[in-house]
């Protein structure tokens, strides 16, 4: 696993959470849970590949 994608899925939270206040000040609150749905869906398609690989991996260490 990179150190980059830990980073960019502490940027991704960072960037939703500033949205989410954002949202929440101007009294928009019926869209912080779609920004949030949103992020989640982000960092999950950014992971599935290293889930993958997780897989491959315990695949070929037991061979399956």
């Amino acid at each position: 696993m990179d150190v980059d994608l830990i980073f960019k899925i502490a940027g991704v939270g960072i960037i939703v959470a500033v949205i989410n206040q954002v949202l929440i000040k101007a009294d928009r609150e019926e869209y912080v849970m779609v920004t949030t749905l949103a992020g989640i869906i982000i960092v999950l398609s950014m992971i599935i590949g290293e889930i993958s690989d997780l897989f491959r991996t315990v695949k070929s260490v037991f061979g399956l």
